[in-house]
């Protein structure tokens, strides 16, 4: 899962059954995430911007139900790209996929008492949406285990193409965005959830996980450390 040294890094290599429980937990963490930035109600990420925007498109399915249909759509994609590639275990990926889809409609229920007035809490509550979903991508990156979909579509782009991961996915978001304009434009009259909060998202997360990265770095640095430390003790 890790698309680069600095993620791998600090990927987890321990037990499988603690790595499932951090994937799981980091699932529902991010998908609580999401659920604050939406009730910020100032805009939000780019594949969020479409799936909630499709809610309002076609009423019946929930914004969770829309997640797992483009999470489908990028597995189909990514069989497309790079047919040779693709395996049969690719398939694996929709169980996260699927339990993502739950966590975020779970949570958008446990959260749609929020209803902020004051654009200045409005700025805080995204603010700290963006914090959690960062925090559990984290906790995915560091569990090291399966792609969901989406990051597998990216990464196959990057191996079919050469081309840098952030300059594809960065590509990606913008089409995903695109999207999200023209179904609101096409369907609704106007666009839906793509405001500041969205540039501010997209700054936010970012920023988040490299502060993750460090923290957890510092931390291991000082458990190593106090570890040598009581090495050197014993032997004197």
């Amino acid at each position: 899962m890790a698309h680069n040294a600095a993620e791998a890094e600090i990927v987890d290599t321990g037990s499988l059954v603690r790595r499932w429980i951090m994937y799981v937990v980091g699932i529902y963490i991010l998908t609580f995430g999401v659920s604050l930035a939406i009730r910020a109600g100032i805009g939000i990420s780019p594949q969020s911007s479409l799936t909630r925007t499709m809610t309002l498109v076609y009423t019946p399915l929930s914004q969770g139900t829309y997640n797992f249909i483009l999470e489908l759509i990028m597995l189909f994609l990514t069989y497309l790209v790079l047919p040779k590639d693709f395996k049969v275990k690719n398939f694996a990926s929709l169980i996260p996929a699927f339990v993502l889809a739950a966590c975020l409609d779970l949570n958008l229920k446990l959260t749609e008492f929020i209803q902020l007035d004051v654009y200045q809490w409005k700025v805080v509550l995204l603010i700290i949406g963006d914090a959690a979903l960062a925090f559990g991508l984290f906790m995915m990156i560091r569990a090291n285990l399966v792609l969901m979909p989406i990051d597998m579509f990216v990464n196959t782009i990057f191996k079919r193409t050469g081309w840098k991961w952030g300059n594809i996915k960065t590509g990606f978001d913008c089409t995903l965005l695109v999207t999200s304009a023209l179904v609101g434009l096409a369907f609704l009259g106007e666009i839906k959830f793509i405001r500041e909060g969205t540039i501010l998202n997209a700054i936010l997360v970012g920023q988040y996980i490299r502060l993750y990265f460090f923290l957890f770095k510092k931390f291991q640095s000082r458990k190593t450390a106090q570890a040598g430390e009581r090495v050197e003790a014993a032997i004197k």
